[in-house]
Order: structure tokens, then sequence, then C-alpha cells
């Protein structure tokens, strides 16, 4: 729930819910600080966050000064919101929503359909632990063929990049962030169980994608068609 907009947001979380958050989240705890000014607080968030952050931006815009300068525009609205923050959720969870909302309009304020790079620039980070985990997990799908790391790295980027929006933010919050159903829910506005059927849905989408590369060192071409709200999406081969 995105809480500091407004006083109706603040009056809906119960004062039992916001001291539980407190108590068991420290990143919550800090926010409070921020709420009260200290400014070291807020600091201690950016350093703990930022990489974080700018990774799964990554992901979602495409590239990775965009990314930056979003991250920024995230902690901009964390500070602005500080005086009327409540904790009615964790404060992760709190953040990748807003996260969520700034890439949302970033991508619609574009005039035209975006080609995404996946490649890394010199220098750059780019989240290399958590791509190692989700190549290493990739590379167990069809272990007939074997990819050095850096290659396997750069097929399991370039397959993240074929799901829809909704997709890609609830692989990256899952894989990245370790987030629960519920937690992921929270951020994308969705239910627990919708949330279940979309991983579902954009693990078959990269199994179709990685498993003609594990298996013959081809990377299939695939398309992923958004329906409706965002929330189904249907497979099609690159020239069908």
């Amino acid at each position: 729930m995105w809480l500091g907009r407004s006083g109706e947001a603040a009056l809906a979380i119960s004062e039992s819910s916001a001291l539980n958050y407190e108590l068991h989240d420290p990143d919550v705890r800090l926010m409070l600080e921020v709420r009260d000014d200290k400014a070291a607080a807020f600091e201690e968030l950016m350093l703990r966050y930022q990489n974080r952050l700018v990774t799964v931006l990554e992901h979602l815009v495409g590239r990775r000064d965009v990314a930056e300068d979003l991250a920024q525009e995230v902690f901009l609205r964390v500070y602005r919101a500080r005086k009327t923050y409540v904790p009615g959720s964790k404060f992760s969870t709190w953040l990748f929503t807003i996260a969520n909302n700034v890439a949302s309009n970033s991508l619609r304020s574009q005039s035209r359909r975006r080609e995404v790079n996946w490649k890394t620039r010199p220098g750059e980070s780019t989240g290399a632990n958590t791509l190692d985990q989700m190549a290493q997990a990739a590379s167990s799908l069809m272990p007939t063929r074997q990819a050095d790391k850096s290659e396997m790295c750069e097929v399991v980027r370039e397959a993240i990049g074929t799901l829809n929006e909704r997709q890609r933010l609830a692989v990256l919050l899952s894989k990245f962030e370790n987030m629960s159903y519920e937690d992921i829910a929270e951020t994308m506005e969705m239910t627990p169980q919708a949330i279940k059927s979309l991983l579902s849905r954009a693990r078959g989408n990269l199994r179709a994608v990685l498993e003609p590369y594990l298996e013959r060192g081809e990377l299939r071409k695939v398309k992923v068609h958004a329906e409706g709200n965002g929330e189904s999406a249907r497979r099609t081969d690159d020239g069908e």
C-alpha cells in the first residue's frame, strides 16, 4: 500500500499494524527516523537499496543510465513523502511500489517502442550475482549443453527481456528481492493468486526461450503479447 500520499491512506493503517512493521523491519525504523528529519537514516537507506533498485529498474526500462536517473526519482519521492509516512507494509514493498510506478511512467512517456540493449558497458554493475544464480538455474533445465557463465548470464538477460512488463517485474521481485507472493501482490496491486499465475506464465515463457538454447545453442526469439490488463500473455515464434 502506497502510504503517505494522503491523510486518508494513513488513517487506514491501524496502530497495531504500524507498530508490528516498526518492530520487525529495521528499514521501517530507519524510514521513521527519516520522517524525523535524520539525514543519516536516509543516507543509510540509500546505501542499502541504491544498487538493488538500479538493477531492477534497469531490467524494467532497458538502459542503465535511465535506471540510475529513475532511482534518484524514487528516492526523491520517498524523501518528499517522509512527513506523512506511516508503515503499512515492509519498507522494501513500499519502495518497489514507488519504483514500479516511476518505471511505468517512464515507459509510457517514450514516444516509440524501445529496443532493449542488454549488453553491459565497461564498469557497470548489473546484479551479476543474481544473474549467476538464475543462469545456474536455467542450466539445470537442460544439462545437455554447458555454457560459460558470462554467456549464460547474457542469455538469461535476453530471456528476461522477452517478458511483458508485468511478468518481468514479478520475476525480478521474486528472484532479485526474494519477495513473497503477498509482497509482490501488494507492490503490483494484484492478488497473491494472480501473482502466482503471473509467475507461472513467466516461467513458461522463460523456459520456451532457454530450452532450445541449452539443447542446441539456439536462442529462440519469443514475442510475449500482453492481453487486457497485462495479467495474461501468449507466446508466438517470429514469423507466425
